[in-house]
């Protein structure tokens, strides 16, 4: 799918669900952003607000592409920013601050994911902007949250810590060795934006009830531990982890590359025994229990596994585990995630073309909700620094020519 395009064009009758929503949103990196790109795709309309020149952190990711005026667009703010404007204003500049508050009365949301208390020192914060617009809806995203008392509060987070906070990194763990830092990307960072919507959809349900706006306050941590509930509930129910896996779920060699699979329960196991002609684990002691499974996987499962799965595909195995009911897929790697039939149909890829000297589009995640009464897309570029200072602060809040001429000479503006 490229920028542009639409899919379910019937849907179009209908419009978007979140069609009049309007979100102000001083975010960075990802947690934030992902939130409001995923709203924005249902209809929402976002306006960033970034540092004017610089704009926000996830502009620095690498690997980057260059914009139009040779300067970074990173992979993070890539991969979060379509379909939103942005608007540079200095929100430490006594102006900007201004600024931001007169249009905070324009818009149903105000977002912001900065270190815990940063908003409340700008004078910016919930309690500021709720005494003057009491309908407002604001929501920060934060490493360890803004409302209670977290002994982390004061911490900066990247999705990492809260990930290895919530325990899933020691959960993984083998044996002596240390524990694998960042396994799956930004968990910790999509989690948080996904919580954060439902908190937004939440919120503007309440307010259409009783007309009050209030606070949405999304900690990393907590969606993490939230995400990782099996750390946990296994271990209050008398699981540890060190001890070896519940079961089989690894990934194992075929013809042509890897497969997952995972046997946790009974009748799997003696499924998969009956399939790949090991009849006689069975009634194999080593095997009585889902940790002998685990136990050994890879010196007596895996052998045999692997021997008998050497004969076919990777599609061909997760074709014969499936028809016997065992759950298993192929291990993708990055070009067959890209050429995968499913991905595709389900225009889970947006092309944004470069513009730099990029040879190929850069690839964006589609949006996974799929409603049938939506259309998806057309989706817009990312934008770039600022690009729609002028126009913003014209519409909303009637600023000539002169006083954005000031603004921009006192820096207040891009």
């Amino acid at each position: 799918m490229r920028l542009g395009d639409v899919a379910n064009g019937d849907a179009q009758q209908y419009g978007k669900p979140l069609e009049g929503v309007r979100i102000l949103a001083a975010e960075q990196m990802q947690a934030l952003p992902y939130a409001t790109q995923l709203l924005a795709r249902l209809g929402a309309e976002v306006v960033k607000v970034e540092h004017p020149t610089a704009g926000e952190s996830g502009r620095g990711a690498q690997p980057a592409m260059t914009d139009p005026e040779g300067r970074q667009v990173g992979a993070t703010f890539l991969r979060n920013n379509l379909n939103k404007r942005s608007v540079g204003i200095d929100l430490k500049h006594p102006r900007g601050k201004e600024l931001f508050i007169e249009l905070a009365a324009k818009f149903d949301i105000v977002g912001e994911n900065f270190k815990a208390g940063t908003m409340d020192r700008l004078g910016l914060g919930y309690d500021a902007l709720s005494a003057i617009y009491p309908g407002l809806i604001f929501v920060s995203v934060s490493g360890f949250g803004n409302l209670g008392e977290s002994p982390y509060a004061a911490w900066p987070a990247y999705a990492m810590v809260p990930e290895a906070m919530s325990g899933i990194y020691d959960y993984a763990r083998r044996g002596d060795e240390p524990p694998r830092v960042v396994p799956v990307g930004a968990l910790g960072d999509i989690s948080t934006g996904l919580f954060a919507v439902i908190g937004i959809l939440a919120a503007l349900r309440h307010r259409e009830r009783t007309g009050l706006g209030q606070y949405v306050d999304i900690a990393m941590l907590d969606a993490m531990v939230s995400m990782t509930d099996v750390v946990t509930n296994l271990w209050s129910l008398g699981e540890r982890p060190q001890e070896g896996p519940n079961g089989i779920m690894n990934s194992f060699k075929a013809s042509d590359g890897y497969f997952a699979m995972q046997v946790v329960r009974e009748k799997q196991f003696e499924t998969l025994a009956e399939l790949i002609g090991a009849p006689e684990w069975i009634t194999d002691e080593r095997f009585s229990t889902r940790v002998g499974w685990g136990r050994h996987t890879d010196s007596v499962i895996r052998p045999q596994l692997e021997a008998w799965a050497a004969q076919y595909t990777r599609l061909e195995v997760c074709d014969l585990l499936g028809r016997a009911n065992i759950p298993s897929g192929p291990v993708h790697t990055a070009t067959e995630v890209i050429a995968d039939p499913h991905v595709s149909a389900r225009h889970m890829l947006v092309e944004m073309e470069r513009t730099d000297d990029g040879p190929d589009p850069v690839l964006i995640p589609g949006n996974p909700v799929k409603l049938s009464k939506m259309t998806e897309g057309p989706e817009t570029r990312v934008p770039w620094v600022g690009e729609h200072t002028d126009d913003v602060l014209r519409a909303e809040l009637g600023l000539d020519e002169d006083a954005l001429a000031d603004l921009r000479s006192d820096g207040v503006i891009n």
